[in-house]
């Protein structure tokens, strides 16, 4: 939905136009999976695919949320009565972000919001971060917070971890927030240091797919809880604060120190060489040998697969298929069990290379992907 869309479907359900039109882009991750919550390196980039929200204030405590996207009438919710784990519904993603200001201490007294997303959902994309950081943005403005990029990416990655229960960490908030078009975010996130790392595929002659195998997954099951409390199990056995600590030249000693604590072995394995990865392919973006970060991003596919273990078979046929078929480099991206890969080509295989993976699964029985091309975009803004 556009913009002006946007403001003539809040005014139907609201009864006026709204003070302001607000987008926040979903985000792919280029390098550096599971990383974040282990206080290390990410490296992503925001997609030209977003959640805008029409928005204005209320004075009377009430919050009214309506999505194009979701049958049904508005949702009217108070706000003295938002508290976590309140909503299991897709209002809670919104709704957390406005208890999450209130909660610290921010003078929010009411919105009216219409929605609507081109981010897919359960994909891998961060749909979610996009809804949160959208909402966060326009009652930034409107209730004139003063609040910077970062800030509001800590209280949506809040709001998700504590309102809606998903142990995610910060990197699909900052991403959303904090992207540069044309750039990948190269993000450190114990301190929350941005570097914008120029990104032009299209220069290079290249082009990035992303490959959404339509399997979908959800951050509040139980296995990414599971991995990131197997991380936090790691650090304690190895006596600092996060995986991040352990240099990748000390990792086969500290694997050494874990002993026959395999599962906890192959987590440290992953996170500890994954942060590596995000260092070389920043080094080679910098470089300007972008063709040569595919093999990375392969390597970090079989780490997730064989480490970390949340791969699944579509993914790997993907990541197989695009590699066979001549791609530069391929890997899954997002938390896993489902969700998107990516794909590195040159620019002229491309259309070969989707029709392959789309044969691929025809052959398999899977359902049908869906493919498009990622162009690395700007992050959110107010766009009326």
């Amino acid at each position: 939905m556009g913009a002006q869309q946007a403001v003539e479907r809040f005014a139907e359900l609201y009864g006026a136009g709204p003070e302001g039109v607000w987008a926040a882009p979903g985000r792919v991750n280029l390098i550096g999976e599971h990383t974040d919550y282990n206080d290390g390196f990410v490296m992503p980039f925001a997609l030209p695919h977003r959640a805008t929200a029409a928005v204005s204030r209320r004075d009377d405590g009430v919050l009214r949320l309506h999505s194009a996207d979701v049958e049904g009438d508005a949702v009217e919710l108070r706000l003295d009565a938002l508290a976590p784990g309140s909503d299991a519904a897709w209002t809670a993603y919104p709704a957390g972000v406005v208890w999450a200001l209130r909660e610290a201490g921010h003078p929010i007294t009411g919105a009216d919001v219409h929605l609507s997303s081109t981010v897919p959902t359960g994909a891998g994309l961060s749909s979610s971060a996009a809804l949160e950081v959208v909402i966060a943005l326009a009652l930034n403005d409107l209730y004139d917070l003063g609040l910077k990029r970062w800030q509001l990416a800590r209280l949506c990655q809040r709001a998700e971890n504590v309102y809606v229960g998903a142990p995610t960490g910060i990197m699909d908030q900052t991403a959303s927030a904090c992207c540069e078009a044309g750039h990948a975010l190269f993000l450190d996130t114990r301190d929350l240091s941005q570097q914008q790392i120029p990104f032009d595929l299209g220069a290079e002659g290249l082009r990035l797919l992303v490959v959404d195998t339509q399997v979908k997954h959800a951050h509040s099951g139980g296995e990414y809880g599971k991995r990131r409390a197997g991380c936090e199990k790691g650090a304690a056995l190895l006596g600092v604060d996060a995986l991040r600590d352990i240099p990748y030249a000390e990792l086969d000693a500290a694997l050494e120190r874990l002993g026959d604590e395999e599962e906890v072995r192959r987590l440290v394995r992953h996170v500890v060489t994954e942060d590596q990865r995000v260092e070389r392919v920043v080094g080679l973006l910098r470089a300007g040998e972008t063709r040569a970060i595919g093999p990375v991003l392969t390597e970090g596919h079989a780490s997730l697969r064989d480490d970390f273990r949340i791969s699944c078979p579509e993914l790997d046929l993907v990541v197989d298929t695009a590699l066979a078929a001549g791609a530069l480099g391929a890997r899954m991206t997002g938390g896993g069990f489902g969700g998107s890969a990516i794909v590195l080509a040159d620019a002229t295989e491309v259309d070969t290379l989707a029709k392959t993976v789309e044969e691929a699964f025809a052959r398999a029985g899977f359902t049908a992907p869906r493919v498009f091309e990622a162009v690395p975009s700007a992050g959110a803004r107010r766009v009326v």
